[in-house]
């Protein structure tokens, strides 16, 4: 059995990188940087240090087809109406929830974007075992906006550095996100 992959993501030189398998990728993190996990609160757009699991990659099936995915990660298509409730307070909160059945007038992410940035996203598994009200919410791995500018709190690649990167990604690998 082959030794699992760890995605390592850094500051290097006043720009982002990650490296996994001994390469090394250009990538966005939060608009503010890093911030501990223990310090990370909802909102704050700042991505959290520490190892988490990935959970599973989520993918548009009218961009990509499952089988040219090439992952040992779970896989799941993404339906028009999948959301993710940021709702600290709500009992669904850092949860993918139906948008056809979710109360809309609850702070929410759609998943099924017109822009690109999530048709691909990888599911970090942070605060989510167990959700901890107020920590954080929709930290994924998904496509950068162009120029690499911040996210929300997630860390983003091109969308081929992804699909490169998704190669090496098993349900036993871990995003080992480095504060500077």
């Amino acid at each position: 059995m082959e030794k699992p992959q760890h995605l390592y993501v850094r500051e290097k030189e006043s720009h982002y990188t990650a490296t996994i398998n001994g390469k090394t990728y250009t990538c966005a993190v939060g608009r503010n940087g890093f911030i501990a996990a223990t310090d990370k609160k909802e909102g704050d757009g700042s991505t959290p240090t520490g190892t988490f699991p990935l959970r599973r990659l989520f993918y548009r099936d009218d961009i990509y087809k499952k089988s040219d995915l090439e992952t040992l990660l779970p896989k799941h298509a993404l339906k028009p109406s999948d959301g993710w409730c940021d709702e600290p307070q709500h009992f669904d909160y850092n949860k993918r929830v139906d948008l056809l059945t979710f109360d809309l007038t609850i702070s929410h992410e759609k998943l099924w974007r017109d822009d690109d940035v999530y048709h691909m996203i990888i599911e970090v598994g942070y605060n989510d075992d167990p959700v901890v009200p107020f920590k954080g919410s929709a930290i994924f791995i998904h496509i950068a906006r162009e120029g690499y500018t911040g996210t929300a709190g997630c860390v983003a690649f091109s969308e081929g550095d992804l699909r490169e990167i998704i190669a090496y990604l098993s349900p036993d690998s871990s995003v080992v996100i480095q504060g500077g």
